[in-house]
């Protein structure tokens, strides 16, 4: 299936099955940053890359830093998206062990749901606070 985005076409067939986005210029503070020191967003996605490759390493999915998701004030940011299933944008996130971790399970739930879709009592309690947006997938067919 093709899809049309802006006069660009995008294949969304050959797109991996899922993908894990984070932003790696969140900060969580207003301070400035020292020189060298890394972003909030860089540090998360260290722990992730570092804990998926230990425990969750799978072909289903490919960890993809951006730039920026567009909601600096409530870093730090990840979405995790599929061509057949809601896009989840989760904020706020503290970039340590326990959050990574428990990405790193949310991401697993939802790849084997075969449509995405969470019951809040199920998701881990680290993220409880964490969902902002579920988007629906570009392949969602209209209502009516």
């Amino acid at each position: 299936m093709i899809l049309f985005i802006n006069k660009f076409s995008v294949d969304i067939t050959q797109m991996t099955k899922h993908t894990l986005f984070v932003c790696k210029s969140c900060h969580r503070s207003s301070e400035e940053l020292a020189e060298n020191q890394p972003c909030d967003g860089s540090i998360l996605l260290d722990k992730i890359t570092s804990l998926y490759s230990e425990k969750f390493a799978t072909e289903e999915l490919e960890i993809q830093s951006v730039g920026c998701l567009w909601a600096c004030s409530r870093g730090c940011v990840v979405a995790l998206s599929s061509p057949e299933k809601p896009t989840y944008l989760l904020v706020d996130l503290p970039p340590d062990a326990e959050n990574a971790s428990a990405l790193l399970e949310f991401t697993q739930m939802y790849i084997n749901n075969r449509k995405g879709a969470f019951m809040w009592e199920k998701l881990p309690k680290e993220l409880e606070s964490a969902i902002f947006a579920s988007i629906p997938s570009v392949l969602t067919k209209p209502e009516g």
